[in-house]
């Protein structure tokens, strides 16, 4: 069995393995077993499941809570909600840990199982271990013999959960203030029809704002087609048709956000770590005057908040990583570029919502624009390439690759890099090349491009 876990759970092609309704009961029961063995004698667990708009996503679901509950785990089903809430579920309402059927900003025949512990966390790798070793035992005698002493009433039970949405809603206000604060903020809005088109639009309006909604009638197959925090064109141009004051973007399942001033301008994860962290120290709320970034993190920000006497400490791709960062330096506001941003004090995860939140708290605050407040950071010239791949070899094997890389850090010297990675979720080797002008970046990133895609590019 090869490894199922990547960065952000088990994804792929919705009715091929892994997604497929038998392979997610399975992995499901899996999970169960996992966490039966985690609670007291004769204690159920319980999982809140939570999906976004994909025309797979009830099909998944109900392969997810069949393998659940017949592991003997009792399985609240929150239906369409963001990522995020299904984290915020989970530790309000004392779940024992929690799942989310989302592919997050893949298209939409993909989709993916990810889960979270009792603490509202994503799971560690050793947990994720736990699982797909498990989920290796499972052949049909193995399944068989874990359900002849799994019947009657040690069956877990499932209900819906309606009051999901409305009780992670309440939670999104309570961060911002009470009243109306947002009152009078003109707001356009592109939910990527997807989760976030039950949650967002609704926080906003509720908090006074006048909020211009876009890409929020999902039909199970326009998930970030076109729209969402990946096509950062549709909220540029509806925050310029409508003239509103802000534009929030996010993708599919919520838990990131991109946002577009006034101008319509991208102010993107690393603009937003330091539109927050300038205010916090301000306040003397910024513990250790720090952030958590990623090696992604734009060269700009960091000496923007240098400036300021902020520190930005730097970890690899993928916001659990920034989490155990925060949590080990005890750092409380931390993200990514692709508008990932954790904010510790309130969440435990990646949140969208939350994010687009704290901005227009420091935006009334401050009774500043959104183009006033990023103003203080110049961004670095940065340029990501994607080359599809056949395989994953390790980079460093691969021919003529580290002779091209030297080159171009020996020409950019101290005023830029070069980062080189592989996508946890998808087949793709990423070059990021950051420099002091947009031609030369592009010219050395598409050089380090082509020698990856001549020695194991995706033949066509």
């Amino acid at each position: 069995m090869g490894k199922m876990f990547g960065t952000d759970g088990v994804r792929g092609v919705a009715n091929r393995d892994p997604m497929t309704p038998q392979t997610v009961m399975r992995l499901g029961f899996a999970a169960g077993l996992q966490m039966r063995s985690k609670c007291g004698a004769g204690k159920k667990p319980v999982c809140v499941i939570g999906r976004d708009t994909r025309i797979s996503g009830e099909m998944l679901e109900g392969a997810l809570t069949a393998g659940l509950t017949s592991a003997g785990v009792d399985v609240l089903r929150a239906g369409v909600v963001p990522t995020p809430a299904v984290a915020f579920l989970v530790r309000t309402l004392g779940a024992t840990f929690g799942a989310v059927i989302s592919a997050s900003h893949n298209p939409f025949d993909d989709n993916g199982v990810k889960y979270f512990g009792g603490d509202g966390q994503k799971l560690p790798d050793a947990q994720e271990i736990a699982i797909e070793e498990t989920f290796g035992s499972l052949t049909d005698g193995g399944l068989a013999h874990h359900q002849v002493e799994l019947t009657g009433g040690k069956l877990g039970a499932a209900r819906l959960l309606p009051e999901g949405v409305g009780l992670y809603c309440e939670a999104m206000k309570r961060t911002v203030g009470p009243g109306r604060p947002l009152a009078g903020i003109a707001i356009a809005i592109d939910c990527s029809n997807g989760a976030a088109s039950v949650t967002s639009p609704r926080v906003l309006r509720e908090l006074g704002a006048e909020v211009f909604a876009f890409h929020d009638a999902p039909d199970g197959t326009n998930i970030n087609a076109g729209c969402g925090s990946l096509h950062f064109d549709a909220i540029r141009k509806a925050v310029l048709e409508t003239k509103a004051r802000v534009g929030i973007a996010h993708d599919g399942d919520a838990d990131r956000v991109i946002l577009c001033d006034e101008h319509g301008a991208l102010v993107d994860g690393d603009f937003i770590l330091g539109i927050v962290a300038r205010h916090l120290k301000a306040k003397n709320e910024l513990p250790k005057d720090a952030l958590v970034g990623t090696v992604m993190t734009n060269l700009g920000l960091i000496v923007a908040m240098k400036r300021l006497g902020i520190v930005v400490h730097k970890t690899q791709v993928g916001d659990r990583y920034v989490k155990e960062m925060m949590e080990r330096e005890g750092i409380v506001v931390g993200g990514e570029q692709s508008g990932h941003i954790i904010f510790s004090r309130h969440t435990t995860t990646g949140d969208g919502l939350l994010t687009a939140l704290q901005v227009l708290k420091v935006m009334v605050e401050e009774k500043k624009a959104l183009s006033e407040l990023h103003s203080f950071v110049r961004r670095f010239p940065q340029l990501l390439v994607n080359v599809r791949v056949r395989e994953k070899v390790d980079l460093e094997a691969i021919p003529g690759l580290k002779d091209v890389v030297d080159r171009v850090e020996r020409e950019l010297g101290d005023e830029g890099r070069v980062v080189l990675r592989y996508s946890g979720t998808e087949p793709l080797a990423r070059v990021m090349v950051e420099g002091p002008t947009e031609d030369s970046v592009r010219s050395h990133a598409e050089a380090i491009a082509r020698t990856i895609r001549e020695q194991i590019g995706e033949r066509t």
